[in-house]
């Protein structure tokens, strides 16, 4: 058996044993059998179960990943630690309010917009296959919060200071060729704390469990707003 250890906020040391021969290789399936079998107040989010919600994000072992995709360690002896994401307000046991991260992702205005009203549906808008390209490592990100939450510049900031996942996501949008409100966008951003608390220590970079480069995104955009503000 190998010990699941949901510590903090609510129920601080409780550990879970559990037969591995009879479940799943992923920590989410431990956490489902603990709450199937053993204590149906566990409370956690779940939804696509193969790492493309971002519902499950969670700290498992001293980093912020996807419970969904993390794979049980073997090695009996020792108890996985699993804790909420660090450094955000949570609702109950694994779960972190959310309110705040999705309205700093609201800010950014995260739709297509051009300088006519775009009539939806009507006509295909089109763009190149190197422009398509330039999107490539960033509409993969799923809003998981793995990389805000392990940034200490947002632990300090996070009511002034975006964020990884927030800044990819705009230059997500910076970065697309159909879109002609680029200096408009940067201008928003163009404050002290927006984007410039970050001080690339990627650990964004490091934790993202998708393999993307939210610090190369925040780079972009400085000097995006160096040549266009």
């Amino acid at each position: 058996s190998s010990g699941i250890n949901a510590e903090w906020p609510l129920r601080p040391g409780d550990t879970y044993k559990l037969n591995l021969n009879e479940c799943g290789p992923m920590v989410l399936d431990a956490l489902m059998k603990i709450k199937n079998e053993q204590d149906p107040t566990l409370t956690f989010r779940r939804s696509c179960r193969e790492g493309i919600c971002g519902s499950c994000s969670m700290n498992i072992g001293g980093t912020n990943t996807l419970a969904c995709i993390s794979r049980i360690d073997p090695d009996t002896e020792k108890a996985i630690k699993i804790y909420p994401l660090p450094h955000m307000y949570v609702v109950k046991d694994l779960v972190p309010d959310m309110t705040h991260f999705f309205e700093q992702y609201a800010s950014v205005q995260p739709w297509l917009q051009q300088d006519e009203e775009i009539d939806y549906g009507a006509k295909q808008i089109y763009q190149s296959v190197d422009d398509r390209k330039k999107l490539d490592g960033l509409y993969e990100c799923i809003l998981c919060a793995c990389c805000s939450t392990s940034c200490p510049s947002y632990w300090w900031n996070s009511d002034k200071y975006l964020g990884p996942a927030v800044l990819l996501q705009s230059y997500r949008w910076l970065a697309d060729s159909r879109d002609h409100k680029t200096k408009e966008r940067l201008e928003k951003l163009a404050d002290p704390f927006s984007v410039y608390r970050c001080h690339t220590i990627m650990n964004c970079t490091k934790t993202c469990p998708k393999g993307l480069n939210p610090g190369k995104a925040i780079a972009e955009i400085k000097k995006l707003m160096a040549k266009n503000l």
